[in-house]
């Protein structure tokens, strides 16, 4: 269902930073054994809470994550609640959300006392006390809600068993204890009701942009969904717009998610269809149901994008996404991610996403760029690779064609990946040489990808270009808007086709390179020893390129695009190494004592 119409409401002040992290820190400092006490009070949390990020951490609701950022201290402020507390939990981090080798929180009970402790696990699953206390109790508090448990850890920590906390996605590990214990060490992961959620930890810290006089709003919301009893499902629902609705400028979005599927609603997007297509067929049902209307897969263009963690996306005060008016579809394609993995069933959901837009046109219309990779089977990774590295690339020479003099600034960046993507990132280079990260995302997955503002807006002059390295693509947010949609690259097919030449003098299987071929057979067939591994892994690295250098008309500029050498880099930026805490002189030495005798949270 779409709504439009209202006006918007004035967007509600967050803290400052100082007040967030004097309220953060109410709690005293624990000392080694200090005994907390846990009273069970009539009040629920404070109503105005300095937590300015929430998620469910599991599908029931049990566990719910809040936390705040100061980047002054490189610290984040974390307040876990537990709604029905057993015998204890775990939380914590680890580099893809298992709980082997994760870094761990751990409250657990025993049959004399309740205890909290910064902890470890090890490549079979089993918990260990850490020797270095990193995470800090500041406070624990019982109310009708449940167990609320305040605590602090620094981003890094130069504990070689701790997880390093950076700007890009994180995957959190939790699990439930159901008996007391003898002891920490006789936890094992593997016997444990555990799960993972992913975020983005480290929000950028901007100012939000006041909205205009005469902003007002529509939401695109899927019209009473039932949704399936299975574990993943992929929504969609075709609006659109009113007859005659004129151009506006989006400024503002924000999730609407129905109460009671926190947990449940993983991510949405709302897409433009093409404007070459007159009418768009109605349809509300799985995206990859037989009865989807083809149609539907020309709904492309990024209106707006959340996932879950990810809260209200302002464009800058000069830019805003046009839709409306000649040139622009009316219909628009939302979809939602359910995330369902416990395969509840008669859930019904209302969810979607509330744009703010305004007829008075900002100076800029802002626009969204694909760097990357070009969709072809020439980049290709052997299988059971454990790490390969795949670059794509947006030459200077097709900047320096397609820009405008003044540059252009990015101030936004979704990066997606099909399912190999482990790792990605997007350099600018000036001159054979680095210059400054666009985007980074060290644990990146698949499965999590949302519309992230960066730090600092980042601007790009003509004869610039970007490198993004492994298999991916990064739409990149930016102004003013130019004519170029598309700036990505491959390998030259001529120098892949000498590869499978080459591959057959030196192995007895033959390799078909007919012309009848396709690379995709011609890759099934190649035996994958360690010498055509590496071979495929060095022409990836100095054969000429095919330039994809496209307008929004999916034409090329004009110009030679084929066999264009690769980009040279005399100069890279370093790799960002951990900052060490400067004194542990106020960790505990130990786990901390809790009486939480009240009866269960």
């Amino acid at each position: 269902m779409a709504r439009w119409g209202g006006r918007a409401r004035p967007a509600m002040q967050v803290p400052s930073p100082s007040v967030r992290e004097a309220a953060s820190m109410y709690g005293t400092a624990v000392a080694v054994f200090l005994v907390i006490l846990v009273a069970a009070l009539q009040g629920s949390a404070p109503a105005e809470s300095p937590f300015p990020f929430h998620i469910p951490l599991d599908p029931e609701g049990t566990l719910e994550l809040s936390w705040n950022i100061s980047y002054a201290q490189e610290t984040i402020y974390f307040q876990l609640l537990v709604r029905e507390l057993k015998a204890g939990v775990l939380f914590g981090m680890s580099d893809r959300g298992e709980l082997e080798n994760a870094d761990l929180v751990v409250l657990w009970t025993d049959r004399d006392g309740a205890y909290f402790g910064d902890a470890w696990s090890d490549q079979k699953g089993q918990v260990h006390l850490d020797s270095q206390q990193d995470y800090q109790l500041l406070r624990a508090q019982r109310t009708p809600e449940g167990l609320y448990l305040l605590f602090k850890r620094p981003f890094g920590t130069c504990d070689p068993n701790d997880y390093l906390i950076e700007d890009g996605t994180v995957h959190l590990v939790y699990g439930f204890l159901e008996e007391p214990l003898r002891s920490l060490e006789s936890i094992n992961t593997s016997g444990l009701h555990t799960g993972l959620q992913r975020v983005q930890l480290l929000k950028p810290s901007i100012p939000k942009p006041a909205l205009p006089a005469d902003t007002r709003t529509m939401e695109i919301r899927a019209p009473d969904v039932l949704i399936p009893g299975q574990q993943t499902t992929y929504w969609c629902y075709v609006t659109e717009l009113p007859d005659g609705f004129p151009r506006h400028h989006i400024v503002m979005y924000e999730p609407i998610v129905t109460e009671g599927n926190e947990a449940l609603v993983h991510h949405m997007e709302v897409f433009q269809c093409a404007a070459e297509f007159e009418t768009i067929p109605h349809f509300s049902g799985p995206c990859d149901s037989k009865m989807k209307p083809q149609r539907l897969n020309f709904c492309r263009h990024v209106l707006a994008a959340w996932a879950l963690g990810a809260k209200a996306f302002y464009y800058p005060e000069e830019a805003g996404l046009a839709f409306g008016g000649p040139g622009s579809s009316r219909f628009l394609r939302l979809e939602v991610h359910y995330h369902n993995p416990l395969v509840i069933t008669g859930r019904r959901d209302s969810s979607g996403i509330r744009l703010y837009y305004t007829a008075a046109l900002r100076r800029f219309d802002a626009g969204i760029m694909e760097l990357g990779l070009a969709y072809t089977p020439v980049m290709a990774i052997p299988p059971q690779e454990t790490a390969f590295v795949l670059t794509g690339y947006c030459t200077d020479k097709c900047t320096q064609l397609a820009l405008p003099a003044s540059g252009i600034h990015i101030f936004a960046s979704q990066l997606h990946t099909h399912l190999t993507g482990r790792k990605v990132v997007t350099v600018l280079a000036r001159d054979g040489r680095e210059t400054e990260i666009v985007n980074r995302d060290n644990h990146y997955s698949p499965h999590f990808q949302e519309i992230r503002m960066l730090k600092k807006v980042v601007s790009v002059q003509p004869g610039g270009f970007g490198i993004l390295e492994e298999m991916c693509v990064n739409y990149v947010h930016y102004y003013p808007q130019t004519q170029l949609e598309l700036c990505k690259s491959a390998v030259d097919p001529g120098f892949l086709h000498k590869y499978f030449r080459l591959v057959n003098r030196f192995n007895s299987e033959e390799v078909c390179t007919c012309p009848q071929a396709s690379v995709p057979e011609q890759f099934a067939s190649v035996p994958w020893n360690s010498f055509n591994r590496e071979v495929l892994k060095a022409l990836y690295g100095f054969a000429p390129i095919s330039m994809h250098c496209n307008r929004s008309s999916a034409v090329r500029f004009q110009g030679e695009w084929n066999r264009q050498p690769l980009p040279e880099i005399v100069s890279r930026l370093e790799e960002p190494t951990p900052h060490c805490p400067a004194s542990q002189a106020q960790s505990p030495a130990g786990p901390t004592v809790l009486n939480i005798s009240g009866g269960k949270g």
